[in-house]
Formats: structure tokens, sequence, C-alpha cells
């Protein structure tokens, strides 16, 4: 079970959100962009974590944050009979670029650099076979091990207390070890979204 399948749950808790941004005039392009912002900033901070490790709850903050607005701007979409395949696509766009730029910077921040091409792959190809299922007359797949919404709140929890904790284990702390489970479980869950679309194919 993924957290993706509560994308309903959700919605209905950020619609004051949604009240207070259409109030404001914020749109959902807008909303995305800054999205990518909070990422773009998690990864930095997350990159230069290696040498002050207080950097990681600030950057657990800003991923928190991308998580939030990328419901947000869905939501305000929806509200505003705003959503288009236009605004999907540069929301897809932006979503994949945040999960480069925050696995990115926390492979820079512990300096593990396979570990981390291994677990932007798995991260890609989850987000690739999602999206592909749709390209070829299903429906979207959210389901799988591991989806982006449990991406997100395992890099937050981990980031948040990776300042507080000194274990390691075959050299490898806390922000290690998530990548090394993006890499592995990433890669199984779009190896079972492949196994669900192709069933549904045949």
């Amino acid at each position: 079970m993924t957290l993706d399948r509560f994308r309903s749950v959700a919605d209905r808790v950020i619609d004051p959100f949604v009240a207070a941004a259409e109030r404001v005039g914020l749109s959902p392009d807008g909303v995305s962009v800054v999205a990518f912002g909070a990422a773009a900033a998690a990864g930095l901070c997350f990159g230069l974590a290696g040498g002050n490790t207080t950097l990681y709850p600030v950057g657990a903050l800003l991923v928190m944050t991308n998580g939030w607005l990328d419901v947000l701007d869905g939501a305000l979409a929806r509200e505003l009979g705003a959503d288009s395949r236009a605004g999907d696509l540069l929301d897809h766009v932006l979503d994949r670029y945040a999960d480069l730029v925050v696995i990115a910077g926390l492979a820079a921040g512990v300096d593990r650099y396979g570990v981390g091409v291994a677990a932007v792959t798995g991260v890609l190809m989850t987000s690739y076979l999602g999206t592909q299922a749709q390209a070829v007359g299903l429906d979207r797949v959210y389901g799988g091990l591991l989806g982006r919404a449990d991406r997100l709140v395992l890099v937050t929890v981990v980031t948040a207390v990776t300042p507080f904790v000194s274990l390691t284990a075959a050299g490898l702390g806390p922000v290690g070890w998530v990548l090394v489970l993006f890499a592995v479980v990433g890669h199984l869950t779009a190896l079972q979204r492949f196994y669900l679309s192709m069933r549904a194919l045949q």
C-alpha cells in the first residue's frame, strides 16, 4: 500500500488552503513552480549538509512544503476549472525535476553518487511507468510498493532526524540507506507497475 491512494483524503484536508489560494489569486501553474522551488532549495540544503548537518531539518521542511504544494496545485486547478493537459504536463515535468534535485542533493551530501544514480533511475522509472500506462489507454497507475508521496514522507522524516542519529550500517547512515531503499524498491515498484499494466492490456 502506498500513500498515493489517499489522495482523495488529502484533497479534502486541503480544501481551506485551496480557498485561501483562490482568494489571493494564485494560479495552479504558479503553485507548481513554487513547489519546484521548494524542492530545489531542499536539494541545495541536502547537498551542503555534509559539512553542516543542521541543514537537514531545513531541507526536510522544504520537502514537506513541496509535497503539500504538489497536492494544492491540482486541487486548485480543479476548483477553478483550470485543469488542462498543459498544466498536467507542467506539473509532471516539475515533479520529475524536483525528484532529481532532491535525490542528487541527498547523494552529494553523503558523497554516495553511485547509489544516488541508482536511486534516481529507480524513482524516474517508477514515475514513468505510472504515466506510460495512461499513454497506452489505461488509467494512470499510482499503486506499487513506493509512490511519490511515500518517498516525500521518508525523505522528510529521515532528514529531520539525521542530525540526532549517529547509527551507521555497512558504512551508510540514514540518508545513505534511504537512497538504497529508493534504488531497490523504486525499480521493484516500476516492475510491479509494468506487470499490472501488461496484465490489464491482455
